[in-house]
C-alpha cells in the first residue's frame, strides 16, 4: 500500500518509514504540510499518517484540503493532548490519533486495522459516507465543525458534552449503561463514582432539552442507563 507520513520531525519520520517499510508498504514522506499536498495529487495514496503542528500547513487545515476530493483514513500523530484537539481533529474526517510519544508498535497496528477496514469498505457495492450532519427535530449536530445548533443558534459545548450528544445521536433508541457511557465518552475504564457523569449529563441537558426537568431527548431508563430518543 501507499502511505504518506507527513512529519517534521526527521528522525520520527524516518522511523515510521521503516517500520512500514518492514510491513510492506510503500511510503511516500512530507516534512511539511505543503509538501504533503503536493504527493496527495501527484500518487494514488491508500493512507495518510498526519503531524498536527507542522510548518506551512498544519495537519488540521491539510486534512481540510484532504477531505474535499478524498476519504483516505487518516491517521493524526500530535504532542499535543487537549480534549477538543482531538474532538476537532475527529470531526474533521481524522479516522484515528496518536499523542506522543507512541510505540512504532501500535502505530503500525493501528495502521493496518484503517487499511483493512478500507478494504472491507472498497468491496462492498457502495462505498458508505460518513455522517457529517446529525439532525432530529431542532437539533443540529455538525460533525465536521464540531458545533452544535437549535433552530440555526449555536449553542457551546464543553468537548465531554459534545462527545456525549454525539455517541447517543449515533445510537438513537437504544440504551447504554452508566459504564458503556463513560468508557465511550471519557475514553477511561469506569469508576463507579456516577457524580462525573450525572453532572455532564445535567449541563448537557440544561443546554438542548426544552424542559431540563422533563427531558425529551436524553433520557433516563431508570436501572437501566441512558439513551437518546427518537420518535419515528
Amino acid at each position: 500500500m501507499n502511505i504518506l507520513v507527513a512529519e517534521d520531525e526527521t528522525d520520527i519520520r524516518r522511523l515510521i518509514r521503516l517500520h512500514l517499510e518492514e510491513k510492506g508498504h510503500r511510503i511516500f514522506e512530507a516534512k511539511d504540510g505543503l509538501e504533503a499536498l503536493e504527493l496527495l495529487g501527484r500518487f494514488e495514496l491508500n493512507l495518510a499518517v498526519l503531524d498536527v503542528m507542522m510548518p506551512r500547513l498544519d495537519g488540521f487545515n491539510l486534512l481540510r484540503e484532504i477531505r474535499k476530493t478524498s476519504h483516505i483514513p487518516v491517521i493524526f500523530l500530535t504532542a499535543r493532548n487537549e480534549e477538543m484537539d482531538k474532538v476537532l481533529g475527529l470531526g474533521l474526517g481524522a479516522d484515528d490519533y496518536l499523542v506522543k510519544p507512541f510505540s512504532q508498535a501500535e502505530l503500525v497496528a493501528r495502521v493496518e486495522a484503517q487499511l483493512r477496514r478500507r478494504h472491507v469498505y472498497d468491496s462492498t457495492e457502495e462505498t458508505p459516507v460518513p455522517e457529517e450532519i446529525l439532525e432530529y427535530r431542532s437539533l443540529r449536530l455538525d460533525l465536521r465543525e464540531c458545533k452544535l445548533y437549535i433552530a440555526d443558534t449555536h449553542i457551546p459545548l464543553l468537548a465531554k458534552e459534545y462527545k456525549m450528544l454525539a455517541f447517543l445521536m449515533r445510537h438513537p433508541n437504544r440504551i447504554f449503561t452508566k459504564r458503556q457511557l463513560y468508557e465511550q465518552v471519557w475514553e477511561d475504564e469506569y469508576c463507579y463514582d456516577d457524580n462525573t457523569l450525572m453532572v455532564t449529563v445535567s449541563r448537557l441537558r440544561n443546554k438542548i432539552e426544552p424542559n431540563a426537568k422533563s427531558p425529551e431527548y436524553i433520557v433516563l431508563q431508570r436501572g437501566l442507563g441512558y439513551m437518546f430518543r427518537r420518535e419515528e
